[in-house]
């Protein structure tokens, strides 16, 4: 298993504490996949662990589908042992697991093909999970909206060209979820659209970058100018948040990049991009979290995010991981995990992104990495009161303290 992959527990907080919905066949199984893991999967091979008499869902895991056929038998015993370890963990031993196999035709390919060339996977990750006592009860193929099961006996084969699924907000599973308040999954690919450069080559911000990397690297590297180019790049980021937070906020998603991505500048962005790099810099700026702050500074980050152009993308898992710990805080658990995976496989050992990734898979709160990050903030002010309070140091040491008249505090601002 990579660190990539996805497994996935309890609700999300931004939905209902309990939402209880009867699927009766593959069909609603299909149809119910986007509402269990938060979006439409594009190329994902999927399993979810069923426990009980009745099959109540556990845990999810999703990866990318294997592209090699030649490593679809050692991938499918991995992805069988992790997602029953740790379930097994978390639930308890899992009774079953559901199978699915999501993948748009090629060019030139028919949606049957695809299912027909997805087949051998689809055995093998059935004898994997058996292998481990745990029987695979179904195995679908989802392909251009059509299904397909491999679980169907010999004696009742499924239609050549599959089942069409339900139109979008018309099954049970769908009207369920809008009852609950459950927003309507969108697809995987175009959450990732938001947090990637464009397909174009950006010449003009590569350029920035090197300008800006020539300049910054040396300030970054010299103890005695570190916390200066900190000051400086936190209140660039301070003003390009206060233009986000200023800026409309628009509906549609690409109009909604197409402004924010404006609202930077090329030198700007890419003294931002190389600014947070810096691990000091990266907690301060993660304290943009709260209410007032989070919607500006999840936008903010996705778009140095897409500024990660030629050999700087690997300089965007800093702004995604902050847009996956920002999402995540705000109850958006979808695009944390799609972020905070970009970030992972970009950097497999990226620290930060690792333990935001796990916290977001195991439900925990994140109020408790927030309450952290405000006592960093409040200790950070007291001491900087406390030194300017010391005087300046000089030849001989600082100078006298203050006076402050007998009865009265210095206030500190919180």
């Amino acid at each position: 298993m990579t660190q990539s992959d996805e497994i996935q527990y309890g609700k999300s907080a931004d939905r209902p504490a309990e939402v209880k919905v009867t699927l009766r066949g593959p069909e609603d199984l299909a149809d119910a996949l986007p509402y269990l893991l938060g979006f439409q999967p594009t190329d994902s091979l999927v399993l979810v662990a069923l426990h009980g008499e009745h099959g109540r869902f556990g845990g999810r895991l999703r990866v990318a589908l294997p592209e090699n056929p030649e490593d679809w038998s050692i991938g499918a015993d991995q992805l069988a042992e992790c997602l029953v370890r740790n379930s097994t963990r978390r639930s308890g031993h899992p009774d079953a697991v559901v199978v699915f196999l999501c993948q748009d035709p090629a060019d030139g390919e028919r949606p049957s093909d695809v299912m027909e060339r997805l087949r051998p996977l689809a055995q093998r990750l059935r004898v994997a999970c058996g292998d481990l006592d745990v029987p695979v009860v179904e195995a679908l193929c989802v392909s251009a909206g059509r299904w397909w099961s491999y679980c169907l006996p010999e004696c009742e084969p499924a239609p050549a060209e599959g089942t069409a699924l339900p139109p979008p907000g018309s099954s049970a599973v769908a009207a369920t979820a809008a009852y609950a308040g459950m927003p309507v999954p969108g697809l995987l690919r175009d959450i990732e659209t938001r947090l990637r450069p464009a397909a174009r080559d950006d010449h003009q911000q590569e350029i920035a970058l090197d300008i800006a990397c020539a300049e910054l690297l040396p300030r970054m590297l010299a103890d005695h100018r570190a916390e200066e180019t900190r000051r400086r790049t936190l209140r660039l980021a301070r003003a390009a948040l206060e233009r986000f937070r200023a800026a409309p906020r628009l509906d549609d998603a690409t109009r909604a990049d197409e402004q924010d991505d404006g609202l930077l500048g090329d030198d700007e962005a890419a003294a931002l991009i190389l600014g947070i790099q810096d691990k000091a810099t990266r907690d301060r700026a993660a304290e943009w979290a709260e209410p007032g702050q989070a919607d500006a500074a999840v936008r903010l980050w996705r778009a140095l995010a897409r500024r990660c152009v030629g050999p700087y993308q690997e300089h965007a898992v800093t702004p995604l991981t902050l847009a996956g710990w920002v999402t995540w805080s705000t109850g958006d658990e979808t695009e944390a995990r799609v972020a905070l995976r970009m970030a992972l496989d970009l950097d497999p050992g990226y620290t930060f992104a690792r333990l935001l990734h796990t916290s977001v898979n195991e439900g925990l709160d994140p109020e408790l990495l927030r309450r952290t990050l405000r006592q960093e903030r409040r200790k950070r002010v007291v001491d900087r009161a406390a030194s300017h309070r010391r005087g300046p140091a000089g030849p001989s040491g600082r100078g006298p303290a203050h006076r402050v008249p007998k009865g009265r505090h210095p206030r500190t601002r919180r």
